[in-house]
C-alpha cells in the first residue's frame, strides 16, 4: 500500500504561518523554516506580554496616584491605607485616572480621607 501524504493540509498549515509572518524582515517572511521559528516565538512573547501588560499599567497607576497624594503631602502607601480605612470602593485605575485628568476630584477623595 503507497504512503499517504496529506499534502494538502501541510501546505495550508505552511501557508498559515507564512501569512502570520507577513512583515517580518528578510528570510523571516518567506522562509519556510526561519518563518516558522520566528512565527513561534513571536507567539511565546504574545502570550508572556499579555500577562505583563497588567503587572506594567498597575505600576503605572500606582506610579500617578503617588504623584498625585505627594502633592497633597501624603505617600502613596499612607494615601492607599486611609482610602481603604475610609471605605472608598475607588479601584487604581480610576484614582490614578482622577489624579491625571481631574485633580479637583482627587484632591476631594485626599481631604475626605484625611
Amino acid at each position: 500500500m503507497p504512503r499517504s501524504v496529506n499534502s494538502v493540509a501541510s501546505r495550508a498549515r505552511r501557508k498559515r504561518v507564512l501569512k502570520q509572518a507577513k512583515g517580518y524582515f528578510g528570510r523571516r517572511k518567506n522562509v519556510w523554516t526561519v518563518a516558522k521559528n520566528a512565527v513561534e516565538k513571536a507567539m511565546a512573547y504574545s502570550y508572556r506580554d499579555r500577562k505583563q501588560k497588567k503587572r506594567n499599567f498597575r505600576a503605572l497607576w500606582i506610579m500617578r496616584i503617588n504623584a498625585g497624594a505627594r502633592l497633597h503631602g501624603m505617600s502613596y502607601s499612607q494615601f492607599m491605607g486611609k482610602v481603604k480605612a475610609a471605605g472608598i470602593e475607588l479601584n487604581r485605575k480610576v484614582l490614578a485616572d482622577l489624579a491625571m485628568n481631574h485633580p479637583e476630584a482627587f484632591a476631594a477623595i485626599i481631604n475626605k480621607v484625611k
